[in-house]
């Protein structure tokens, strides 16, 4: 697995850190998880079109995580000279269908695909839920953030990536991340600065301890993250490998 940062930032735009999206490349197939804005060209610079996406993620329907969703849809209906056939699966919490009706009811026919182009699975987010999407296998988790909010679990050859997506303090997530090699996880705020539906370094820490991941990336930086010290508060809880996410860091697993 290879897993690439799109964008390590939030909803405030900045120049160094796009909006939330990552690529995660298994086995020849493209996975996005989060299409914030400006991820279609963030794609562009790494040598991939929206043709080459197999799969989509969304770990909640917060702009800053799904409004390149809007551009993707529409170029798929309205090329010259050439219109996308391949399916492409979008994987979301509960409620995402009256989100997408609600995109429809605001662009109309513009974001919607030729028939058949899209698979859309809505994922409870009452209850753990776990399927097979050759090669991957994939466990999703509900989080502390918006009633859609879930967290996402991929396995593939013993190795396991994790994706937090936006979170506070969520028992489901530790649980979900157990053993995880890889846990891609939102640090909003440093500490001190805590906001609710979101995390501060201490309580990444406490989380990471408890589910005993092997390595930490975080990501999901807001302004005040920026020049302070976000790992000491993690080290009283966790021993492991911790990294700061920058926009188009590749990690393998």
């Amino acid at each position: 697995m290879k897993f690439t940062v799109l964008g390590s930032g939030t909803g405030w735009p900045r120049l160094h850190r796009g909006a939330p999206a990552y690529l995660l490349q298994v086995a020849g197939e493209n996975f996005l998880l989060d299409f914030g804005p400006a991820t279609l060209p963030r794609l562009l610079r790494l040598g991939l079109s929206l043709d080459d996406i197999d799969a989509i993620f969304l770990s909640h329907f917060h702009p800053d995580h799904v409004t390149d969703l809007i551009p993707f849809l529409f170029a798929t209906r309205y090329r010259l000279g050439y219109r996308r056939t391949k399916k492409v699966e979008l994987y979301a919490g509960e409620g995402f269908k009256d989100f997408y009706a609600g995109l429809k009811k605001a662009f109309g026919h513009w974001v919607e695909p030729p028939e058949g182009l899209l698979e859309i699975q809505e994922l409870s987010v009452q209850y753990e839920s776990a399927f097979l999407r050759p090669p991957l296998e994939i466990r999703t988790a509900p989080v502390t953030h918006n009633p859609e909010s879930i967290a996402f679990r991929f396995d593939f050859k013993g190795k396991s990536l994790v994706y937090s997506g936006d979170t506070d303090y969520s028992p489901q997530l530790i649980e979900l991340a157990r053993e995880a090699d890889l846990l891609v996880v939102e640090c909003s705020f440093p500490e001190g600065q805590k906001v609710s539906g979101h995390l501060v370094p201490s309580l990444i820490g406490q989380m990471a301890g408890q589910a005993q991941v092997k390595k930490l990336l975080l990501t999901h930086l807001y302004p005040p993250c920026e020049g302070k010290d976000l790992l000491s508060p993690i080290r009283p809880y966790f021993s492991g490998e911790i990294i700061v996410a920058e926009d188009f860091l590749s990690l393998s697993l």
